[in-house]
């Protein structure tokens, strides 16, 4: 898996039985024993997520993770504070500094590993928007982010109107820079369709009935206007399970189900606040991005990544791999006979069958991996926190699912294409992109050699 955890307890029996808890759930550990040792390890080591003490002999709690926010190397990092005294007051106190989650001792494992899963899955996706949006402002074409905050509408969608009512009278003094809006199940997004969509809705994780609020954040999370929109779920405290599976489903952050108390209010305040904040943070990149991408770097045929991108990337990913240790493949993907089909067809139908080539590999692969149109048919793939096994299974399920599937032409013909791949794995060497590259292509040209449709490996990989 991606990143490690750093474990940061000045008790060596606490820091074990968390690495035995960890391992078994398949996750690399650091561990640390002080505040100064964790700060010099984040800093270095950089792991996908720290897990610390707040009882420690050098610093308290929220000293460190002030200090962890305040450098650059680590202000990223998802940080879980683990306490022996959970009052309202001290989870303020340490959501205030930055943790991104309070944890009472002895934990719930189940909700424990939950908010791991959440918390690296967001740290993931969020180093991959910040990884292209380097990329694209050493390009020279990425806008400078705006100062302005627009009002943020925020959907609550409570067990009954009188429970949101309470909800709202709760939140409203503490949000006042933002739209409070009381809606339902069946009109999440309220019922004026002249209105933009709401930028963060609160759940009751139970509604009309049990487990509504899940299945609802299920079908906001599947529409394109809401899919990127901030889901909170309100529960009961001791509601262990829903609480993990809402995690597990695509929750950004819980809430306690009961926000009346001043402490209770503040807590919930500021972990919405904390989401608006990411939130806007990843539509000022999306939208600035995303717009130049598609226009100086995107391919207008199949909407891919087109070369001038891909080497930048490329580039951006070998530094990441040097830095973590996690390596990444690189297949280059040629269609086997091309010209025939547009021989045969014509252009117009060769042109659907890159496009769709396209359409598969985007739907296959995932939102983090790097795929590009490089040539007239051929494409690259880079695969990245990615093993050679998995290297290799991912360029076999890709070659046998384009070999099976049916193209259907503009005038209604189907036909079939197959592919030949070129494999080379990288990241633990110190070679450049380029490099790996070449290593690809020439295990291609072996691929094409041998009798097409199929998958070979890089020389010095497989001698690796």
């Amino acid at each position: 898996m991606p990143g490690s955890i750093l474990i940061v307890d000045d008790v060596a029996t606490n820091r074990i039985v968390l690495k035995a808890k960890l391992t078994g759930a398949r996750y690399n550990t650091l561990q640390a024993a002080s505040a100064a040792e964790a700060l010099a390890l984040a800093a270095a080591q950089r792991p996908g997520l720290i897990l610390l003490d707040v009882a420690l002999p050098d610093m308290t709690g929220e000293g460190l993770i002030a200090r962890l926010r305040a450098n650059p190397r680590t202000r990223r990092i998802p940080i879980i504070a683990m306490t022996g005294r959970d009052t309202p007051e001290l989870r303020v106190t340490l959501l205030q500094a930055g943790a991104n989650e309070v944890l009472a001792k002895p934990f719930d494992e189940l909700v424990l590993l939950a908010r791991l899963r959440s918390l690296i899955r967001a740290h993931v996706g969020d180093e991959d928007s910040a990884l292209r949006e380097q990329t694209c402002r050493e390009l020279g074409f990425a806008e400078a982010a705006s100062d302005f905050v627009p009002l943020a509408r925020i959907a609550l969608i409570a067990p009954s109107p009188s429970e949101g009512l309470r909800w709202k009278s709760a939140l409203a003094p503490l949000l006042t820079t933002n739209r409070i809006l009381l809606t339902s199940y069946d009109e999440p997004c309220g019922d004026d369709p002249t209105r933009r969509t709401p930028d963060l809705f609160v759940i009751g994780a139970d509604l009309a009935q049990r487990g509504d609020g899940l299945r609802l954040m299920s079908e906001l999370r599947s529409h394109p206007e809401t899919r990127h929109a901030a889901i909170l779920i309100a529960s009961q405290p001791d509601a262990r399970e829903t609480q993990a599976s809402a995690l597990d489903l695509g929750a950004d952050d819980l809430l306690p189900a009961e926000m009346s108390t001043p402490l209770a209010a503040k807590e919930a305040a500021l972990r919405i606040g904390a989401q608006l904040r990411r939130k806007r943070l990843s539509d000022q990149l999306r939208l600035s991005v995303d717009e130049g991408l598609r226009l100086a770097l995107v391919d207008p045929l199949t909407g891919l990544h087109n070369r001038r991108y891909v080497n930048a990337h490329l580039s951006r990913m070998s530094e990441r791999a040097r830095r973590t240790g996690h390596g990444y493949a690189v297949m280059l993907l040629d269609l086997d006979r091309f010209k025939s089909v547009n021989d045969t067809y014509g252009h117009g139908a060769g042109d659907e069958v890159l496009a769709s080539i396209a359409r598969h590999l985007r739907q296959s692969l995932r939102d983090v991996d790097l795929i590009g149109r490089i040539g007239g048919e051929e494409f690259l793939v880079a695969l990245p926190d990615s093993s050679l096994v998995e290297g290799c299974r991912i360029s076999e399920r890709l070659r046998h699912e384009i070999a099976q599937s049916k193209i259907t032409l503009p005038d209604g013909q189907m036909t079939q294409v197959t592919i030949s791949i070129g494999l080379a794995f990288g990241g633990t060497r110190h070679d450049d992109p380029q490099h790996l590259i070449d290593e690809a292509d020439a295990a291609l040209l072996c691929a094409k050699g041998s009798g097409r449709n199929q998958v070979s490996l890089a020389q010095h990989t497989n001698a690796a």
